[in-house]
């Protein structure tokens, strides 16, 4: 390998290991910085804060539950889209296919997880008290993991199972076939991209399209029929195996690793350890990839970790997690999910976009159609993400917490998609953004990050829109930062209520790049901006121009308090 090469790899891995601690890529630099503020909880301005929130919050949740009861207008518009609930006599929106395949699944995903981490116990009590090797414990584990997973698979999907170990072996080969040459992640990033295209274009292909004597084996489809849903997830893992394992064949990587950790494996101290340091030649095998790749816990949704961090974490199991912190998380889980239970049959606000029957709504039930419509994404991912990642933690591997804060405690896009996917955005960092040069090409490679991040989640025109606008309103925050975050305008007491005021908009915008992706479609946005421009509307907007501006400040608050407790500000 050329000199050139190695220098670029070590450059990567350093500039790797800065953006994954401080959110960017450029060398850390001594900040000055104003000591934190007094508290302004008992102030009278806070006092003000308050009194919008008694006044408004309850309001506005009573216009949604009137617009989704039975006796509105609208409400044979989108009443066959409804389920029979069984809270408060009322029913049910388990219209979102997403939240519904996992939501009338429960039962079958909790026999799941008791079965395996019974099962998987046994296994580690088993192999810990006969094996004093660390190697020797990881490899009878490994082949629990892998043998529950394909019995999983074939549960979940069928006959289709063959479909995806074809795919993750082509990956396998690709990267050892080609090893620490510069094809292999140029070809790894051609097939996967590939794959995810062919996927959708295909449906996710169908044995009749081979031959009409294979059509028999499209009937055995499993519990989920359409497995290319999920696979991107799966696709995840595949470039980070193949990076991993091209990265850990540079002279760069053995030449960064102190001396005692090339003799003999040590005990990482920390989870940069264990992403950054590569694993030994040996673990880079066929066996270790498929029980990595089709993890039981994180195979549907995650949250991602990367090849190094998972086999790091068989062999030496971190010492983060314990029996008391992994109940009371599984605790959390479940009084989510009784939210979420509470709001689908109180706000059928995803059948009323879905039918687009909001017809005759005022501007302020239009905005809470969206508004609502955000939260409850926010939800079902949060509950989807923690609970696979609980399951994950009952079998001892740790993985990144996706969404740090709730969605109405953000006012930065940047923190927001720091904490919104964590562990997906970590993924970004190291295997796209990083590689791409980080921070000397900033807004460039935002565009790109996010037009990938689109098109993995499905190729459409309402998701490359939401890239692009996301993209077009990261500028302002990206300037205005660069310009005004500085002591000599932070001092001045018109400072906060200016940021504030830039912050509002910024959500502003952000709920409407995510309206457009995620909820409503472009269509349902364009109605909304038509309805806010009528009088009516004026007045809704600036209304609520002044709680989001009440709100942000309680958010300046929260990030203050935490200074004072931390000594610095949370990295999200």
């Amino acid at each position: 390998m050329s000199e050139s090469t190695s220098l670029r790899h070590r450059e990567i891995r350093d500039e790797v290991h800065t953006v994954e601690e401080s959110g960017s890529s450029r060398s850390p630099r001594k900040k000055i910085e104003l000591p934190p503020s007094p508290s302004r909880w008992f102030t009278k301005e806070f006092y003000f804060y308050y009194f919008l929130y008694i006044v408004f919050a309850p309001y506005i949740l009573k216009v949604a539950y009137d617009f989704s009861s039975e006796s509105h207008p609208n409400f044979k518009l989108y009443s066959d889209k409804l389920s029979d609930g069984w809270l408060f006599g009322r029913k049910v929106d388990n219209s979102d296919s997403q939240f519904s395949a996992i939501r009338d699944n429960y039962p079958y995903i909790g026999l799941s997880m008791v079965v395996y981490l019974v099962a998987s116990q046994v296994i580690r009590r088993i192999y810990e008290r006969e094996s004093t090797k660390q190697h020797d414990r990881v490899t009878p584990r490994v082949y629990f993991i892998l043998g529950f997973a394909l019995l999983f698979l074939c549960f979940v999907y069928g006959l289709n199972t063959l479909k995806i170990l074809s795919i993750v072996s082509v990956n396998y080969w690709i990267a050892k076939g080609f090893k620490n040459s510069r094809l292999n992640p140029i070809l790894t990033w051609i097939f996967n991209m590939g794959v995810l295209f062919a996927n959708e274009k295909c449906s996710g292909y169908r044995y009749s399209m081979i031959s009409e004597k294979l059509a028999f084996m499209d009937e055995y489809s499993g519990l989920f029929e359409q497995w290319y849903v999920l696979f991107n997830i799966s696709m995840l893992r595949m470039v980070s195996f193949n990076m991993d394992y091209y990265w850990s064949l540079s002279e760069s990587s053995q030449a960064s690793l102190p001396p005692q950790k090339e003799k003999r494996m040590v005990e990482p101290t920390n989870e940069k350890e264990r992403v950054n340091t590569p694993c030994p030649p040996s673990d880079y095998n066929f066996i270790y990839y498929l029980a990595y790749i089709l993890y039981t816990p994180l195979f549907l949704a995650g949250p991602i970790i990367t090849f190094n961090n998972f086999i790091s974490q068989l062999r030496f199991p971190s010492k983060a997690l314990s029996t008391r912190s992994t109940i009371i998380y599984g605790l959390r889980v479940l009084a989510s999910i009784l939210l979420m239970e509470v709001l689908l049959h109180c706000f059928y606000v995803v059948s009323i976009s879905k039918a687009k029957a909001w017809t005759g709504f005022s501007p302020l039930e239009m905005g809470m159609v969206g508004y609502l419509n955000l939260k409850l994404i926010w939800l079902k991912l949060f509950i989807i993400w923690r609970l696979f990642r609980f399951w994950a933690m009952a079998d001892g591997i740790e993985t990144q917490e996706n969404m740090l804060r709730c969605m109405s405690n953000n006012y930065s896009a940047l923190g927001f998609w720091r904490s919104w996917h964590r562990s997906y955005n970590r993924w970004l960092i190291r295997y796209i953004y990083v590689p791409l040069g980080g921070t000397k090409y900033q807004i460039y490679n935002i565009g790109i990050v996010f037009t990938f991040v689109a098109l993995w989640h499905d190729i459409s025109m309402n998701l490359l829109a939401w890239a692009w606008l996301i993209t077009l309103f990261i500028l302002p925050e990206i300037i205005c930062t660069a310009i005004f975050a500085k002591p000599k305008f932070q001092v001045k007491p018109w400072y906060r209520h200016f940021a504030a005021t830039g912050a509002v908009i910024n959500i502003l915008f952000m709920m409407t790049a995510n309206l457009v992706g995620f909820a409503v479609g472009l269509d349902g946005v364009q109605e909304m901006i038509t309805r806010i421009f009528e009088i009516d509307g004026i007045i809704f907007l600036g209304t609520t121009f002044l709680c989001i501006f009440a709100t942000v400040q309680m958010m300046f608050e929260i990030r203050e308090y935490e200074r004072r407790k931390h000594g610095h500000y949370l990295n999200y």
